[in-house]
């Protein structure tokens, strides 16, 4: 059996094409194995946003040549091909992000194609998965039509291309029959999810159903499974989500990249301006959702980024109550607009910023999650040892939230994946810590 090594690096929409192309090499009957000497040829999708994705994509191409010297690279730093090439001229080939088919014309270029039987060697429906049984990234989109002057996802991604909404909802349906407790809807910008389809209709169990945020909501709540949404910019029509995380049909869970607070700094970044008119609907979502948890990642350091503008962050922290927050220090990405911008802020002072909005944030935090010792709540189970049932509360993604560690006391039936229930008894920075109900 033909056999191809496999490499996924960068973020859950990287990981979804991950999962594509390992589904379609399973389905043609490749064996993938997880070591350079047995491999036939190897496949790398790369990450190429930042300066740091760049290293480590260009040391895993440079470790595959040298471990194999038969390499195929996709992802998001093939849209950067002379800088792939220059560093490794004897490539089999380079595509971009989003390029199943295109990998898998060099695969059959570059290796004999297996005898398979697709009647006898089945996948299951939901195809190859890199996630834990229990939940799942569903990507409803690629590209963005935002143009934000320290990104260049437009560019490596391309324009916003969403899927057809029987086609994810086909997708969802086969995660969650397959064993799946938690669905994670990913893209570039949710929010706009339709809107290059002008929200068509399509037809999904007989019933007809327009390519748009809402009805996408609408029907995974009816899947009796944890829902959590991404990466949503906040467009006025956010707020018809907001009632059905208060009647509990999604998880009461919004991911906004909000990136920064002062009018000057966003209006450089070119992102949406008006912080007053944010703060309201924050308020009177957590009216409509008492409920409510916001994750939100911000930059400190762009151009031009004064004391005054980071006072602003600061004061919007406060004012705004995010309970979940990630923060960065700027850096140039190549090709993008504002690595022209002037008045560039010193590294030392980035660092200091970054230091004093993480410890700001932290405080913020630490009131929130004392304000749920001696509640009961629900978690779902990631892993457990033998100390530790470590879980996440609704409120809390995998990978980037924090996390509940709940005593285990090894007379429970409990299987990763399980949801039950906890009673919180202390807390301590961004994670929580409980005992069974």
């Amino acid at each position: 059996m033909a056999k191809v090594g496999f490499v996924s690096l960068g973020c859950p929409k990287a990981l979804v094409d991950s999962e594509n192309i390992l589904t379609q090499l399973k389905t043609e009957g490749y064996s993938v194995v997880n070591d350079y000497s047995n491999a036939e040829l190897v496949i790398i999708n790369t990450c190429g946003f930042i300066d740091s994705a760049i290293t480590e994509s260009l040391d895993a191409i440079g470790e595959a040549m040298l471990e194999n010297g038969k390499v195929i690279v996709t992802g998001c730093l093939g849209a950067k091909s002379d800088l792939i090439q220059s560093k490794y001229p004897n490539l089999l080939g380079i595509t971009g992000p989003h390029a199943t088919l295109e990998v898998m014309n060099l695969v059959h270029k570059n290796l004999e194609k297996p005898a398979h039987n697709p009647y006898i060697d089945l996948l299951p429906a939901q195809g190859v998965k890199l996630t834990p049984k229990h939940y799942a990234y569903l990507k409803i989109s690629e590209g963005c039509n935002n143009t934000c002057t320290f990104c260049i996802i437009p560019d490596m991604r391309g324009k916003l291309d969403s899927y057809s909404i029987d086609k994810v909802l086909i997708q969802a349906e086969n995660l969650v029959k397959s064993g799946c407790k938690e669905l994670l809807v990913i893209s570039q910008d949710t929010s706009a999810y339709g809107v290059d389809l002008k929200y068509k209709t399509s037809f999904y169990n007989g019933r007809p159903i327009k390519t748009k945020m809402l009805d996408l909501c609408n029907e995974l709540g009816r899947l009796g499974v944890w829902v959590r949404l991404h990466y949503v910019y906040p467009y006025p029509h956010v707020d018809n989500i907001i009632p059905l995380m208060a009647e509990n049909k999604i998880l009461p869970y919004l991911d906004i990249p909000f990136q920064h607070a002062s009018t000057n700094i966003l209006k450089a970044m070119k992102r949406p301006a008006n912080v007053d008119n944010i703060l309201e609907r924050l308020k009177k979502w957590r009216q409509i959702c008492p409920d409510l948890s916001i994750r939100s990642t911000f930059i400190v350091g762009f151009p031009g980024e004064t004391e005054a503008d980071f006072q602003e962050l600061l004061d919007f922290l406060t004012e705004a109550q995010l309970e979940k927050v990630g923060c960065f220090k700027y850096s140039n990405v190549d090709g993008a607009k504002a690595n022209e911008l002037p008045n560039k802020v010193p590294e030392e002072l980035k660092d200091d910023r970054y230091h004093r909005f993480m410890q700001h944030q932290l405080n913020i935090s630490k009131n929130k999650l004392t304000n749920k010792i001696g509640k009961e709540i629900p978690v779902i189970v990631d892993e457990i040892s033998k100390k530790y049932i470590i879980a996440r509360t609704k409120y809390d993604a995998p990978e980037i939230d924090g996390l509940v560690y709940i005593k285990n006391n090894g007379k429970n039936n409990i299987t990763v994946g399980n949801i039950v229930n906890a009673k919180i008894i202390s807390s301590k920075n961004y994670d929580l810590f409980a005992n069974l109900s």
